[in-house]
């Protein structure tokens, strides 16, 4: 029995991991290639063949397999394009995200004290307040181009890398090794970059690949609301709104954008959560 359950862990582990990977190996390749894998500009409109169903509904046909919108622009053209927008403002984001929140909350948890209260009390302060509420007021008045998204949303999301590298920082502080290289004289910025941060990089992955897709679905939130790009910028958000005005005469709009975000979502929260199981040391030891 024994046996089978810790078979049973690693292979559920692999699984996450692996086809986590492929669904976002692919997305990304698709974003890099959509040049050549789109059949069509995604921008160019064609009235004659406006709300032209999928190819596998009547009468749909191959030379618009997904169909097309209201305007007639072929839809998986647009769906190939989108996903370049998707990943590069959520992985943006989440970078911008994991460099603040990363800096500061080692530096809170290194040096104590004051700078830690004022830090994490900020933190805590604009953890209390939602995010995405944070950053429909900051778009609404700044406006909403990929640069504005990127800053809104990496700002935003800080407060959880810090809240994570804060606590384990201060663990490691209190290490044997740590305290050995204060007494050689080793100073702050050579400890925390030769000792502390190496230690952290493992979890600073798991949790940045879950904020990545958290970012994907605020950008396509603040899309659907029509305060990201503006259109006709071809963003699976956009499509999603577009959709949802012409849900009962052309319901693949909307259902073929809304898929397209769950897979990928799905698949980067399948990679993180099998990351996290295999640094996770109690899985390991069920295993």
């Amino acid at each position: 029995m024994t046996r089978r359950r810790t078979f049973g862990n690693l292979f559920d582990r692999r699984v996450k991991i692996g086809l986590g990977a492929t669904i976002v190996a692919g997305v990304v390749l698709m974003a890099i290639l959509a040049p050549l894998l789109a059949p069509h500009d995604p921008f160019k409109q064609n009235l004659m063949f406006r709300l032209q169903p999928p190819v596998w509904s009547e009468p749909g046909s191959w030379t618009y397999p997904l169909g097309t919108d209201n305007y007639g622009r072929d839809l998986l053209s647009r769906l190939i394009y989108g996903s370049r927008l998707s990943i590069m403002v959520g992985v943006s984001a989440a970078l911008l995200s994991a460099v603040l929140g990363t800096a500061l909350g080692m530096l809170a948890g290194f040096k104590g004290g004051r700078l830690e209260q004022v830090i994490m009390r900020f933190a805590d302060a604009h953890l209390a307040f939602p995010e995405v509420l944070l950053a429909i007021l900051i778009i609404a008045s700044i406006g909403g181009s990929a640069l504005n998204l990127i800053l809104v949303l990496g700002v935003s999301g800080w407060m959880v890398y810090a809240r994570v590298m804060y606590n384990m920082t201060r663990s490691l502080r209190e290490r044997p090794f740590i305290e050995a290289a204060v007494s050689h004289g080793a100073g702050d910025l050579y400890i925390i970059g030769r000792h502390i941060f190496p230690q952290l990089v493992p979890v600073l992955t798991v949790v940045g690949t879950l904020q990545v897709a958290q970012m994907i679905l605020q950008e396509t939130a603040l899309s659907f609301l029509g305060l990201g790009l503006p259109p006709p910028t071809a963003t699976w958000g956009n499509m999603l709104a577009e959709g949802r005005d012409r849900l009962w005469v052309a319901p693949w709009i909307a259902n073929l954008s809304g898929l397209a975000i769950i897979i990928v979502v799905w698949g980067i929260n399948m990679l993180g959560n099998g990351l996290r199981e295999q640094l996770d040391p109690k899985s390991r030891q069920r295993s």
